[in-house]
């Protein structure tokens, strides 16, 4: 019994060109012109997922997807630093997010530390493993980085050096509790 998860990262927003924790901003233009052409290529499947961020919400609409929202899906919450640049972050707390990026285990933001997120994501994983077929979810950067970490069996620190472009297809397929990993394809009709 195969089960495949695709896991779509959204377009690109505001937030990410300027390297900002994300505020639930919208797309950008040039994201919102990516995501209308990508519309169609991704296959069917049988279970349709979104993160509830408006960014991801509003990628799945473009792409025509009809999914239904999980706060297991949520990106990881970033507490009092949601919102701001990660320069302005770093120049007012500089010893709280050089451990943030050490320290997986890391909440002085009042928010989630990876460690959680990561156990979040892969409570979330073992339950769509536990029927075959195709699972489709688009989900922020942050929660395919952490399914890749979870499927992987590697250790949470790892989490920092996998890259996930905008609009990219992170593929998960496995049995048995056993996961291969194909990362950051661009959407395709397969």
């Amino acid at each position: 019994m195969t089960t495949r998860v695709m896991l779509v990262s959204p377009a690109a927003g505001d937030a990410q060109r300027e390297v900002r924790f994300d505020d639930d901003g919208a797309l950008s233009e040039a994201g919102l012109r990516r995501v209308r052409a990508a519309a169609g290529a991704l296959p069917a499947a049988d279970r349709i997922f979104v993160s509830p961020s408006a960014r991801c919400r509003r990628t799945a609409e473009e792409l025509g997807l009809t999914a239904r929202s999980t706060q297991e899906l949520a990106g990881c919450a970033m507490g009092g630093w949601r919102g701001r640049t990660l320069a302005e972050v770093a120049d007012a707390e500089p010893v709280a997010v050089s451990t943030w990026l050490s320290d997986p285990d890391f909440v002085g933001h009042g928010g989630e530390s990876l460690r959680q997120l990561c156990d979040r994501v892969a409570g979330w994983l073992t339950r769509m493993a536990l029927d075959a077929g195709r699972v489709l979810a688009v989900v922020e950067p942050d929660v395919v980085r952490a399914a890749a970490v979870c499927a992987l069996a590697v250790p949470v620190d790892v989490f920092w050096r996998l890259d996930v472009p905008p609009l990219t297809v992170t593929e998960l397929s496995g049995r048995g509790g056993r996961w291969n990993v194909g990362l950051g394809r661009a959407p395709d009709r397969r």
